[in-house]
Formats: C-alpha cells, sequence, structure tokens
C-alpha cells in the first residue's frame, strides 16, 4: 500500500501531508505557455551541433532495438558492481578523492596498458594517468587541451558519432581521412597532414565504431611514424577495449614513449552506463593541460564511481566475465550475420568484426535510407542510420546493427524485416 501510494505521489495525483494524511491533488487549470522572448535572447542555433543520434534513442515498446550503443543487461557484470556499490558506499561515499583520481584505480589503468608494452619502450607510470566521467567528457577535454577552436583536427571518416558530436562542441575544423574495415588509408592520412597543418589525429584503433576494423602493427607503426614526423598527437579512442571476440584489442599507445599518443580507455560500456569513469593516459605538458581542463570542467570524479570501477575490475571474477562475454559476443554477432545472410542479402556486412559490439553494413545505393529507417522503425526494427557516422558527406548508404542488445533471439526476424524493406525499396 505504502509503495502503491509513493507512486501515485510521484505521478502527482495524490498529496501527502504529514499529521493531516493523503488526498487527491487539485486538479490544477492548463494554460499555454509562451516562451517566445526566448528567440532574441538565445539567438541563432549553433547548427553545427548534430541532433541526438539514434544510439541513444528510445527504442518505442516491444520493437527489436539494433540502434543501441551499450550492452545489454545480461552482458554485463551486474552481480559485481551491485557488491561494489555496497561495499564503496561504506568507504567512499564522504571522500573528496584526487583531482586526477584514486591512486590506486591511475596504477590498474597504467598496468593494462604496461601488459601490452612491449620490451624496449618505456611503459606509463600511474602518473600518466587522470580519471575522467566517462570517455565523451574525456573527447571534449583532449580535444580542447590540444587542438582548439578553430584548429584543424584529422578524423577518421566513418568515426564514433561522440567524437564528431565532441569536435563540433570544441568548435575544431574536422578534416576527414578515409578508413575502412583494416583501418585509415596511411597515404591519406599523410597528405591530411601535410595540407591542414593539423597537430592530432583522432582514431579507434580496436574495434572501431562503427566498422569494426583492427588495426595492424604494420598499420599501427606507420601512424605512430606519421604523427611523429609530424610532431603530432594520435588521439586514440580504446572504447570497446573489452569486447574482443576472436582478437585482442591492440592498444597503439603501448608502442609510443615519446608522448605523441594519448589514450583513452572508458569502463562506461563494459562494467555499467552507471559507472561513467575513464581513464586518460597521456605524458609530458599534454598531460598537464589535460589534467588542467579537467580541474575546471569537473572538479574530480566521484570517488564512489572510481572505487566501484575498481572493485570490479580487480575481482578475479572480472576475467570470467570477460572469457564469458567473449563468447556471448561471438554467438550474437554470428545469428545476426547469419540472419542478414539469409533474409537481408542486399544488407552487406562491411566485415565480419573481430569485436566490438556491432556491424556496419552497407545497402544498395539507390535506397532511400531515411525512409529504410522509417519503415524498419514502424514494423518494429529499430537500426541506426550510418549518416550520424560520418563526420563529412557519407561515402555510402550504411546501417549500424547491433547485435549486444536484447533479445537476441529476434534476430532472424528483425533481418526478415530489414529485408522486405529493402526489397521493397529496390
Amino acid at each position: 500500500m505504502q509503495k502503491a501510494l509513493r507512486i501515485l505521489a510521484a505521478q502527482g495525483l495524490l498529496e501527502s501531508r504529514p499529521g493531516v494524511g493523503t488526498f487527491v491533488r487539485a486538479v490544477r487549470a492548463v494554460r499555454a505557455n509562451d516562451f517566445g522572448w526566448q528567440t532574441a535572447a538565445l539567438g541563432a542555433p549553433n547548427h553545427r551541433i548534430p541532433h541526438l543520434p539514434a544510439a541513444l534513442q528510445p527504442a518505442p515498446h516491444d520493437a527489436l532495438a539494433l540502434h543501441s550503443g551499450y550492452p545489454d543487461r545480461e552482458l554485463l557484470p551486474e552481480r559485481l558492481v551491485r557488491a561494489a556499490f555496497t561495499r564503496a558506499a561504506r568507504t567512499e561515499a564522504l571522500i573528496r578523492p584526487p583531482t586526477a583520481g584514486l591512486p590506486d584505480l591511475r596504477s590498474w589503468f597504467a598496468a593494462e596498458l604496461e601488459s601490452a608494452t612491449p620490451t624496449g619502450i618505456t611503459p606509463v607510470s600511474p602518473g600518466d594517468v587522470v580519471i575522467i566521467p566517462g570517455s565523451q567528457g574525456g573527447l571534449s577535454t583532449v580535444f580542447r587541451s590540444l587542438v582548439g577552436a578553430g584548429r584543424p583536427l584529422l578524423m577518421e571518416s566513418p568515426t564514433y558519432w561522440g567524437a564528431i558530436l565532441a569536435a563540433a562542441q570544441v568548435g575544431v575544423h574536422v578534416i576527414p581521412v578515409p578508413s575502412g574495415s583494416g583501418g585509415p588509408d596511411p597515404d591519406a592520412l599523410s597528405r591530411a597532414f601535410e595540407q591542414s597543418g593539423a597537430r592530432a589525429f583522432y582514431a579507434q584503433p580496436s574495434f572501431a565504431s562503427p566498422t569494426g576494423a583492427l588495426w595492424t602493427r604494420a598499420l599501427a607503426d606507420q601512424v605512430v611514424e606519421t604523427v611523429r614526423r609530424h610532431g603530432a598527437f594520435l588521439i586514440e579512442d580504446d572504447v570497446a577495449h573489452d569486447f574482443g571476440i576472436t582478437a585482442d584489442p591492440r592498444p597503439v599507445a603501448a608502442l609510443d614513449d615519446a608522448g605523441h599518443v594519448v589514450y583513452l580507455r572508458s569502463l562506461s560500456k563494459s562494467v555499467s552506463p552507471a559507472v561513467r569513469v575513464a581513464g586518460l593516459i597521456a605524458r609530458g605538458p599534454a598531460r598537464k593541460r589535460i589534467l588542467a581542463d579537467t580541474q575546471a570542467d569537473s572538479m574530480y570524479v566521484s570517488g564512489v564511481l572510481q572505487a566501484v570501477a575498481l572493485d570490479v575490475v580487480t575481482q578475479p571474477a572480472w576475467r570470467t566475465h570477460l572469457r564469458r562475454l567473449r563468447q556471448q559476443l561471438k554467438s550474437r554477432r554470428d545469428l545476426l550475420v547469419a540472419s542478414l545472410r539469409e533474409h537481408a542479402p542486399d544488407a552487406r556486412p562491411h566485415t565480419v568484426p573481430q569485436g566490438g559490439l556491432n556491424l556496419w553494413a552497407r545497402l544498395p545505393d539507390a535506397v532511400d535510407l531515411e525512409r529504410v529507417v522509417r519503415e524498419c522503425t514502424s514494423a518494429g526494427v529499430v537500426v541506426g542510420p550510418g549518416n550520424e557516422w560520418f563526420p563529412a558527406e557519407p561515402t555510402g548508404q550504411f546501417v549500424r546493427l547491433s547485435y549486444a542488445g536484447p533479445n537476441p533471439g529476434a534476430f532472424p526476424d528483425g533481418a526478415r524485416v530489414i529485408g522486405q524493406v529493402l526489397a521493397r525499396s529496390g
């Protein structure tokens, strides 16, 4: 009864008066709001800021969500997270953490990258790590600190929509570099540096979103040599580090000890969306600028969230979870690929990714992408339009299809809907 009363009160239907009783709330008169004054106060909109992408929009009830950028609940270490929150609430609830982050969590991020560092290269230290509130804020911090408004930033095309958004918010001038299933074109990257005078290149070398690309060691060496030659930075976003399927991630930052690679790794998707924690690794003056920007922007990351993240990733069960996750993602990926091949052959996966959370599928050039997305949604299948992942004009018609969302058993039905919509569009 008390729970029902609280729900009704939260919905504004009841009013509780302590010591008096609970009453039905009086119906308020409804009138039209006039916000016209804001037109002059706000001025012209900044049309460079992209709209909310499909990956963050809720799916209609009972729809198959192939658009989501976050793993389904069953793919998360929920038991570990719940226990970690209980322990953190007893020890960290009232503590203000250091601006750069909890020392033990910084040490963990440094050790993770050190484990991939070849012999002969000086590994990073905990003092090179700054804890930030998720990778999205980290991208804005890095773009603002190392590039600056109005200055050029090279960026893979297609690439993560959040990086495109962060670049627009900061006001940097994005210069696209073509990238495919194997990563960016190294010759095009070199030309872009020479022609633009840019001093930074943003990329996702391990299981890139949306293409799923995994750089080879040869390509990583070429890119590192290119940024060194131009006295520039590689901003490496390792957001899919924990989502390897048939291959392991290959951090490019492990190949550099001269401060050219600025490395960002988030735990928000692999641990929990409720744990907005990431590690940002940089050396030299670049780290000082990043830390200063972090201090001005957020002062520090919640000590509770840092303690929860550290607790989860240092439990023996974390490695067990990652092994199980690899198998879960593989079975989901393979089911979605097989379903498309059988029921929607015109939606051709760019490649079968070795890791990550999604397929990047090309559609026939003649189709109307907006119509395809709209009709799929009407039929109960939500797909991500590929044009949101290009920092410039799209090079074709693509959709991004997540195999990490809920209800993977419905993949064949979802593929059948996509195939039927494409057949009508053709």
